[in-house]
């Protein structure tokens, strides 16, 4: 199924909101003008296109628009907006810990294997060729599939430089028979700054995020380990062990705790 398609089909998802709107019958356009009417200063701050977006699930809407939508249809939000915070509320989607580079390596190369519209890393350090090859084999089987890759400073490991050049020969980037497909960028390193904030691998379904610079200077000896729906430690396990004064802490080759879910 061609892009256009995929979007024609996802317009004609029938949700609350779409349903709410349907029912006046009103255009979007025609609703945003409602509620720019309505609004103390003359604009509401809706646009078509937040509409849209809030209508298929794309964007969660905020606290204010749900009020402020709610009160334009006369419903209530948990109803207008059922089909936003369905996903955020479903089992399937729950983040689960990874402990270990096993765990962490199958969850990144299998977002890796999984992506179908975009793929987003960022990093420095990768080495891990197994992880790099299931970038590489992606990029090589879906011509589509758009890639950004984040660095923070230079490479620092020969691997990833060699697999930065083969993006490149992937993705010729002379070539926009398909649009840009491949993006690469540099920031400046700040040690300092946490790394857990920014997106590590990911894709539109699924992502890796790395909780390990939360802890900056300190990194757990025996990481706790999930049984049913109790958390459970190995003798020690709550034991924390400072870096010595000096230590430079992402060069740490401790355990990695990583949160991996479902999007």
């Amino acid at each position: 199924m061609t892009r256009r398609a995929k979007a024609t089909a996802a317009s004609q998802v029938v949700t609350p909101l779409r349903q709410a709107r349907l029912a006046i019958p009103a255009t979007m356009e025609e609703v945003c003008t409602d509620l720019d009417r309505h609004a103390a200063n003359g604009s509401s701050g809706v646009t078509p296109s937040m509409l849209s977006g809030w209508k298929l699930g794309r964007h969660i809407t905020s606290i204010r628009y749900r009020k402020m939508l709610a009160d334009y249809y006369g419903q209530r939000p948990e109803v207008l907006f059922a089909h936003q915070d369905a996903p955020l509320t479903s089992a399937a989607e729950a983040p689960r810990l990874l402990v270990g580079h096993r765990d962490l390596r199958e969850a990144m190369t299998a977002v890796a294997d999984g992506a179908q519209q975009y793929l987003a890393i960022s990093g420095s350090r990768s080495r891990d060729i197994i992880y790099l090859e299931a970038i590489e084999a992606a990029l090589a089987a879906r011509p589509e599939l758009v890639h950004y890759r984040v660095l923070f400073g230079p490479p620092r490991h020969p691997v990833l430089t060699d697999h930065l050049l083969r993006l490149l020969e992937l993705r010729d980037p002379a070539d926009r028979s398909l649009g840009k497909t491949l993006h690469i960028g540099m920031v400046a390193d700040d040690p300092s700054a946490p790394r857990a904030i920014l997106l590590r691998l990911g894709d539109q379904r699924r992502r890796a995020d790395p909780l390990t610079h939360l802890c900056r200077g300190i990194r757990f000896r025996h990481p706790a380990r999930r049984e049913g729906s109790r958390a459970t430690h190995r003798p020690r396990s709550a034991v924390l062990r400072r870096r010595p004064p000096g230590g430079d802490y992402r060069g740490d080759p401790g355990p990695t705790h990583t949160a991996a879910r479902q999007q």
